[in-house]
């Protein structure tokens, strides 16, 4: 049973970066995902994926890992880059691609 510990990425689709300041532990899954032969629906008899902790830092989140044998893969957020622009940059002299209407 191995344990995923990281910290999410922003969503996709929003511009916040809300529910990303928490580490989360998840579980591996343990079996391979199946149809249900009868209505068609994607089952596993994995209960572990369901559980899915969160920790305010990385160092509880290993701390209860090891406390309760729980073997981890601790994976550290790539930074995140700042672009820092001006409107005024639309408009400047030496842009790359002309600015039209």
């Amino acid at each position: 049973m191995l344990a995923r510990i990281y910290r999410p990425a922003k969503n996709a689709m929003q511009s916040g970066k809300g529910n990303t300041k928490d580490w989360l532990l998840e579980f591996e899954p343990a079996s391979a995902r199946r149809a249900d032969p009868l209505m068609g629906w994607t089952v596993t008899g994995d209960m572990d994926g369901q559980v899915r902790l969160s920790f305010d830092t990385k160092d509880e989140a290993v701390a209860y890992a090891a406390a309760h044998g729980i073997a981890f893969q601790v994976t550290d957020p790539k930074p995140a880059k700042k672009i820092i622009k001006a409107y005024a940059d639309n408009f400047a002299f030496g842009r790359k691609q002309p600015w039209t209407h």
